[in-house]
């Protein structure tokens, strides 16, 4: 189980936090039963904070409770994932145009060091997940934009539901990283039009490599 932080949280909280850090990380995948029990003991808490957890999550989105099963994690249908890339092709075109006129230097060059890492990641495709997750995050807080980060950490819940990476061969990290580039240079140099073209196309792609993983 990933450790999170969660001093002065409430047991129900930290619960929470790390189950929510669990299931982002991939430990936990889309259709794993989580039984009260055995994530109590993992915890090391008491079956009441963790069943406060699911609830959250449950809540969220993310969790779903099926007769005689439990609780399960949630698997996004065909049209999900669908209308999910959808959207963020729309957030994330709007946020690298946005990135193009605010981002700082400091910034652009924590996306090519975070771009450069995903590449030396490309032997751990888990390693790589995250990293591009926080690249893709990274543009956004650029966009210096409250109400458009705020819109793109609420798509966070659908992401985690997406299952295993498709960053998972040496090809594949070296189109991402390609597609990261461009996007980093337009915002570089200030290219609005550039930069979103460049999100949209790098999104589009990606549904693509999804479907395919999926059998879709």
């Amino acid at each position: 189980m990933q450790k999170v932080e969660t001093q002065g949280l409430s047991q129900g909280e930290a619960a929470y936090q790390q189950l929510h850090a669990a299931i982002r990380s991939g430990t936990y995948q889309p259709g794993d039963r989580l039984r009260e029990v055995e994530v109590a003991e993992r915890l090391a808490l008491s079956r009441t904070p963790v069943r406060e957890a699911l609830r959250k999550l449950e809540s969220d989105g993310i969790v779903e409770h099926r007769a005689r099963i439990g609780a399960v994690i949630r698997t996004l249908t065909h049209p999900e994932i669908v209308e999910l890339y959808e959207m963020r092709v729309v957030l994330e075109r709007t946020a690298a145009e946005m990135a193009a006129k605010h981002a700082s230097p400091a910034e652009i060059d924590t996306m090519v060091d975070m771009n450069d890492r995903i590449l030396a990641a490309r032997d751990d495709a888990r390693t790589a997940s995250a990293i591009n997750q926080d690249f893709h995050r990274c543009i956004c807080l650029a966009a210096r934009n409250r109400f458009l980060l705020a819109s793109a950490q609420a798509l966070n819940n659908a992401l985690m539901l997406l299952g295993p990476t498709t960053l998972e061969d040496e090809a594949r990290i070296k189109t991402v990283c390609q597609q990261h580039g461009d996007i980093i240079e337009a915002i570089r140099s200030g290219n609005a039009k550039a930069a979103g073209a460049a999100a949209a196309l790098h999104l589009e792609t990606s549904l693509r490599h999804r479907l395919k993983a999926q059998g879709a």
